[in-house]
């Protein structure tokens, strides 16, 4: 089972810091690796066109974001970048195993 992800949160997706899943805005699922790849390069491009930033770290994660885009944190007494995360897994764990056009 494949699920592409979009979650938006104060950090970039690689780091999966425990609770993440609370910042998960959409999940799709798919059955085969070649619908996931589709279903990828459309959201990828849909980000890609609405985002001036632009980093893929650790495999099957892209952050996007703007700096425009930022949260007020109270505890930490400054502003935090918000990213919009894409996230590519693969039975429950990133996958590694994955080529996209760029």
């Amino acid at each position: 089972m494949n699920e592409i992800i979009y979650m938006k949160a104060g950090y970039e997706p690689w780091w999966l810091f425990s609770g993440w899943e609370e910042y998960i805005v959409e999940k799709k699922t798919f059955s085969t690796d070649d619908e996931a790849r589709k279903y990828l390069e459309i959201i990828l491009e849909k980000f890609r066109n609405s985002y001036p930033y632009e980093r893929s770290e650790k495999g099957p994660f892209w952050a996007f974001w703007t700096e425009d885009e930022q949260e007020f944190c109270e505890a930490c007494d400054d502003d935090l970048q918000t990213y919009h995360g894409v996230l590519w897994f693969k039975n429950g764990s990133p996958t590694t195993d994955f080529k996209i056009a760029e």
